[in-house]
């Protein structure tokens, strides 16, 4: 069981008409409109510029596969000088009644070019001891911002402890059993005291979107293909189960994906685990980019039958891979946990 790519993709790419989206679109958010039966996409972006602001960007589309830019400007970006002043990244859309959920990953400084190392022109602002960890080290937290229409948003606050590095923060569409769930991978929970050797999937469940305790284990390194692992995808409720799809990075620091099915009462129980990759890098967009050798989606839209998965390709563009619903269901119940 493959997903099949696009063969129009890129389907976003950099634009150069406008600076803060010209060297970066990428890893991009998604949701589909039953009413207008449109997919909107909310996207990473970022300029040529030495601090590497990122910023979201909106597209839409009628078919699921032509995207058109909505605006010429960021419809969100870094605060002032909050927890998400350096750069905001990798969103994962929900909706809940009227209203957009939107996690995403968020640094207290720019990143720089990170893809230069230490030849980056700028790097974060370095500080003594005393200071806290997460302004020290330019750790990653996730964020919550809300929105009804895309134009105005409230921003919620820090979603993740400031004191771990957590991103791939992903919240479920509804309450189960009257509690909200949320997937998270936080980067330095690793060792015995953690009971995982590399970066693993967790999950957590709240009375209160924007305060979730550390939770447990949900997903770890099991294949020759998973090194680190980290949740993609926001759940979709399925006749078999919820849907992820999550990726994992192995040996050769590829970026590999991966779906899991869990119980729709118990979403902490993995029913099946899909027991080989679903899609890796193999084009150009892919692996020549900023980040070689990635495939990373944040968002995914059933359309009839057609799971539509939208992904980050090498850190820079945007592809779209699908597959039959009823196929992928029909595989993955087909595999052990």
């Amino acid at each position: 069981m493959k997903l099949i790519r696009y063969s129009g993709n890129p389907v976003l790419s950099p634009n150069p008409e406008n600076g803060w989206e010209a060297l970066v679109s990428t890893n991009p958010g998604a949701w589909y409109d039953e009413n207008t039966k449109e997919v909107f996409m909310l996207y990473r972006a970022a300029g040529d510029d030495a601090e590497h602001r990122t910023f979201f960007g909106l597209a839409v589309s009628k078919d699921g596969y032509n995207f058109r830019r909505l605006s010429d400007k960021p419809v969100f970006g870094p605060s002032t000088d909050g927890f998400d002043a350096g750069c905001v990244e990798d969103p994962r859309v929900i909706k809940i009644e009227e209203w957009f959920y939107i996690t995403y990953a968020s640094r207290p400084f720019p990143p720089g070019r990170y893809w230069l190392y230490d030849e980056r022109e700028y790097k974060p602002p370095t500080f003594p001891p005393e200071f806290p960890a997460y302004l020290r080290n330019n750790h990653t937290a996730t964020g919550l911002a809300m929105t009804r229409d895309f134009r105005t948003f409230i921003r919620a606050g820090r979603l993740t402890n400031a004191s771990v590095d957590n991103r791939d923060v992903i919240l479920f569409p509804e309450k189960i059993k009257g509690k909200y769930y949320m997937l998270h991978r936080p980067m330095d929970w690793v060792g015995n005291k953690y009971g995982t050797e590399y970066p693993a999937i967790w999950i957590s469940s709240s009375d209160d979107l924007l305060c979730f305790p550390d939770g447990k284990i949900l997903l770890k390194a099991k294949y020759d293909w998973e090194m680190k692992i980290g949740g993609n995808t926001p759940p979709i409720r399925t006749s078999e189960g919820w849907l992820v799809i999550y990726h994992a990075v192995g040996p050769d620091r590829y970026y590999r994906l991966g779906a899991i099915l869990l119980d729709l009462d118990d979403p902490s129980v993995v029913l099946h685990r899909s027991a080989d990759w679903l899609l890796q890098p193999e084009e150009d967009y892919e692996i020549n980019g900023y980040y070689k050798g990635v495939v990373f989606p944040c968002g995914n839209v059933i359309i009839g039958d057609t799971l539509f998965v939208y992904y980050g390709g090498a850190d820079k563009y945007v592809g779209v891979a699908t597959c039959s619903l009823t196929g992928l269901l029909k595989y993955l119940t087909t595999c052990p946990s």
